[in-house]
C-alpha cells in the first residue's frame, strides 16, 4: 500500500530519514540491508544499521558483474575554507536486483560535481573538486591528495585556491 502512495522506502529499512528526505530507489543487498538512494545521499548497511553517505563524500561509485563498489571519502582536515579528503577502503555490495540504484547513484555523484581539476605535485598529485553539498546552498572546495603526496604542500595550495574562489577580484 505504501508503494502505491509513492513511498519507496523498504518496509524493514533501519535508517532514520531526515524530514523531507524521500527514497528515490532501493535495492536489497545480499547478506542483508539495502542500498537506498535519496536526494541527500546513499544509505548503506553497516554494523550499526543503515547510515547515509552524502553524495559529496562519495569518491567513486562503480557497478560491474552484479557488484556495486563504493569508495567513501572521509573529511580529514581543512585548508582555509577547503576540505581535505582521504579515501576509505572500497566497500562492495552484491545486488541481485539492482533496479535503478547504480545509475541513480552514479548520476547523483556526478551531479554533485561543479568543477574538477587534477594538479600534479612532485611525484604525486591531488584532485581539486568543487561540489554541491546536499541540503545546503553553494558549494565546497574539496582536495584529495594522492597517497604519498606532500599533504602540507597540498593544503597550502588548497588554502590559496579557496581564498581566490572566495574573493575572485584579488
Amino acid at each position: 500500500m505504501r508503494r502505491l502512495l509513492g513511498d519507496r522506502t523498504p518496509e524493514d529499512f533501519s535508517g532514520a530519514l531526515s524530514p523531507g528526505e524521500d527514497v528515490v530507489d532501493s535495492a536489497p543487498v545480499e547478506g542483508g540491508g539495502y542500498l537506498v538512494v535519496t536526494q541527500l545521499g546513499l544509505w548503506i548497511p553497516s554494523d550499526e544499521g543503515a547510515r547515509r553517505v552524502g553524495w559529496h563524500l562519495i569518491g567513486k561509485a562503480a557497478w560491474a558483474d552484479g557488484v556495486f563498489t563504493l569508495t567513501e571519502s572521509a573529511e580529514v582536515g581543512t585548508a582555509g575554507s577547503a576540505v581535505v579528503l582521504a579515501d576509505l577502503p572500497p566497500v562492495r555490495f552484491r545486488l541481485a536486483a539492482p533496479g535503478k540504484v547504480p545509475r541513480e547513484a552514479y548520476q547523483r555523484v556526478e551531479g554533485s560535481i561543479r568543477s574538477r581539476h587534477r594538479q600534479e605535485i612532485g611525484s604525486g598529485g591531488a584532485w581539486f573538486v568543487q561540489r554541491k553539498v546536499p541540503g545546503r546552498d553553494g558549494s565546497v572546495l574539496q582536495v584529495r591528495p594522492d597517497p604519498g603526496t606532500d599533504v602540507a604542500l597540498v593544503e597550502a595550495i588548497a588554502e590559496q585556491v579557496s581564498a581566490k574562489l572566495a574573493n575572485p577580484a584579488e
